[in-house]
């Protein structure tokens, strides 16, 4: 928990962002590559070809983390969860390098109500289809 909650503290100086960004950058010149992270369609892959916008309902995201993060630390509160989840998304949507925003290009995955599964065969949807497109045009 130590860990989570410092990754929107260290993400938000600048010269470890630009260090990042450059580093994802490199893995992705090539394209074909698949990433995940709160600025990837809007800082770092902003010509991605395509980019999923993930979100849940705040309970649903902090029940699925409190079952993964009690397996490591039985003595976590659910309340610990969910005001880490908030603080991480508030200072990653208000920082001022690489705030957390949605591309306005991405498509939506609300994934609420999704198993891994549903999740997946959705995204592979996209990809398919944007990828039918490439070949059509």
């Amino acid at each position: 928990m130590i860990v989570a909650e410092k990754v929107s503290e260290v993400a938000a100086i600048k010269e470890v962002r630009t260090f990042a960004v450059a580093q994802q950058q490199e893995m992705g010149k090539d394209k074909g590559i698949v990433m995940d992270g709160r600025d990837i369609g809007t800082v770092v892959f902003p010509e991605a070809e395509l980019k999923i916008f993930m979100t849940a309902d705040m309970d649903v995201r902090a029940k699925r983390r409190f079952q993964e993060l009690y397996e490591k630390n039985p003595n976590i509160t659910y309340e610990e969860v969910i005001a880490n989840i908030q603080m991480r998304d508030y200072i990653d949507s208000n920082r001022e390098e690489s705030p957390l925003t949605q591309a306005a290009d991405a498509v939506v995955l609300d994934n609420t109500s999704l198993d891994r599964d549903e999740q997946l065969k959705k995204a592979l949807h996209w990809v398919k289809e944007r990828a039918g497109k490439a070949i059509a045009g």
